[in-house]
Parts: C-alpha cells; structure tokens; sequence
C-alpha cells in the first residue's frame, strides 16, 4: 500500500510539473506583450540566481563574479549577433564564459572566504573598466549595438536554458558530485583526504554554472538596441542573485526559484510605485529575512509544514 501511495505521489509531481512546463511554453500564444517581456525577465533572474547557488551554494565560496559572466555573454552577442544565427551565438556565449570561468577557477579557486568574494567582485570592475579603455581609446566609441530579436524568439530560448538549468542543477545534486561539493563546503581538507580532487571540482562546476550566465546574457542582450560595458557588467547582476538566494532559501532546489520569482515580482512593483525608494525597501525586506529567516522562504515553508504535520523542525 505505501508503494503504491508513492508512485501515485511521484506521478503526481511529474504530473504538475509537465503541466507546468506546456503552460509556460506557450505562455506567449495568449498572455499579452508586456507579461511575456516580464516573464523573460523572472527567467533570467531564476538562471542567473539557480547557476549561483549551484557553485555557492555547497560550497560556501561566495562568487560575486555573476556579472562578469552574464556581460561576457552579452558581448558575445553583440559582437557576433550579424555573424552567426542566434542559436550558434548562444552556445559561444556559453563556452565563453565556461572558459572564462575555468581559467579564473584555476587561478583563484584556491582563495578563500572574503578574500574570493573580493576577488570575484574586483573582476567585475576590472573587466568593465578595461573594455571602456579599449572602446575609447581603439575603436573611438563607447558599446555596440545589436541586433534586435523578436520578444517570443527570446522568451522560448530563456525557456529552453531554464529548463536545461534545472535539469544540469538536479543531476549534480543528486550525483557524487554533488556530494563531493558538500564535502567540500562541510569540510574542505577532509573532502581532500578522502581523495576528492577539490581544486578540479570546484573549478568544473564553477565553469558549469558559468556557462548558463553566459548562455542568459547572450540571448537578453537581443532585447536591447544598444550595450556598453556599464550595461553588460553591471554590478547588480553579482548582488541580485546571492540577494534571491538567501531570500528563497537554498536547501532545495526550488528555494531559489521561489526567491527569485518574488523577488523580481516585488522589483517590478516597487519600481513603478516607489521608483526612487525601492532599493531601499528591498534592503529592508532582506534585512528582516536574514534577521527572522536564516533560512528564507524555503525555510518558514518547512517549519510550517512540520508543525501542520506535528512534526518538530530542525534547521538544514
């Protein structure tokens, strides 16, 4: 009887979830412009939020580095976009920032705590800086523009990494990698005696989650006419996704999903109601979540259904 009770559970989770996802894919036949737009836009939030908390996320090693990914994505799409079709452009931003990713995980990996947190944050600024130089100083201009796709197209390629994301993030959580990264973040030197390669995982992961960065900021920078190098590696998408992640809470792979969909909701409103405030008011909501919610929404969610179920809580 409890076999068949939790075949009938799991049917029903594959269930809803492919119910979901034919919702989504054809969300563009029958919402209007503005809530595809929006949509793309929760999407990207979940992409670049989920990549960070597939490496950050076991590890500890915090990564502020998710703008220098995301804009090497969108500058591989405006400096390849009337070169190649969209889909090759796509996958080059994705191996670029993999690439990327894996020569700075080699040299920086072995950092840690605060000073891989500054790091990753200085590469940001370096990069953002150093392409200003060049634009000005060899080609006389500041950006590029590009080329322009239609809002569908984008939504079914943000779809499409999502849910490629999602899959990648589920099979490393439940393979020996993922163990071996919460080795890792439990206990590095130990992970290392038991014969985990600890700087070769690290580094391959890190690469992983960058990919899908790159992959997101190849396809978002078709939404706009025109980047430079403040657009592309704007601090904000290094902040934004660790700030979703602790919001949504991380034990489960749909906490950060949830953080990010409330939380880019929640932008939305509060920059068209409180566009000079809501910074400010998104401060405070994480300051009362960090404070309350060690855990995030994810963990207020457990609790709560442990004591529906009159089950004690013990915290993750």
């Amino acid at each position: 009887m409890n076999f068949w009770k939790f075949d009938l559970r799991k049917v029903g989770v594959i269930g809803s979830l492919l119910f979901i996802l034919v919702l989504l894919a054809t969300l563009n036949l029958y919402a209007s412009a503005y809530t595809v737009i929006f949509i793309t836009s929760i999407f990207m939030y979940i992409i670049l939020t989920v990549s960070w908390v597939i490496f950050s996320g076991p590890t500890g090693y915090i990564s502020l580095a998710t703008a220098a990914f995301f804009g090497v994505g969108i500058y591989t799409a405006a400096i390849l976009g009337t070169v190649f079709p969209l889909p090759v452009v796509v996958l080059i931003g994705a191996l670029a920032s993999f690439c990327f990713a894996l020569l700075v995980g080699a040299l920086t990996l072995r950092l840690k705590g605060i000073y891989f947190a500054m790091f990753t944050f200085g590469l940001v600024e370096l990069i953002k800086h150093f392409l200003l130089w060049y634009e000005i100083k060899f080609t006389g201009t500041r950006g590029r523009f590009v080329i322009l796709v239609d809002n569908n197209t984008i939504y079914h390629y943000m779809f499409l990494i999502l849910v490629v994301l999602l899959i990648t993030s589920y099979l490393i959580r439940r393979s020996k990698y993922g163990l071996a990264l919460l080795s890792i973040g439990e206990f590095e030197d130990a992970a290392a005696h038991i014969g985990v390669n600890v700087n070769l995982m690290k580094t391959i992961i890190f690469a992983v989650s960058a990919a899908f960065i790159g992959a997101a900021g190849s396809i978002m920078a078709t939404r706009w006419t025109y980047v430079d190098p403040y657009i592309a590696f704007n601090f904000l998408y290094s902040f934004l996704p660790v700030l979703m992640a602790i919001f949504g809470g991380m034990g489960q792979i749909y906490g950060p999903v949830l953080g990010a969909v409330i939380f880019a909701y929640l932008e939305e409103i509060l920059i068209t109601e409180f566009p000079y405030y809501y910074m400010l008011i998104l401060g405070f909501i994480l300051l009362v979540v960090i404070l309350y919610l060690p855990n995030g929404l994810l963990g207020l969610i457990e609790k709560g259904y442990a004591r529906l179920k009159g089950k004690r809580y013990v915290n993750p």
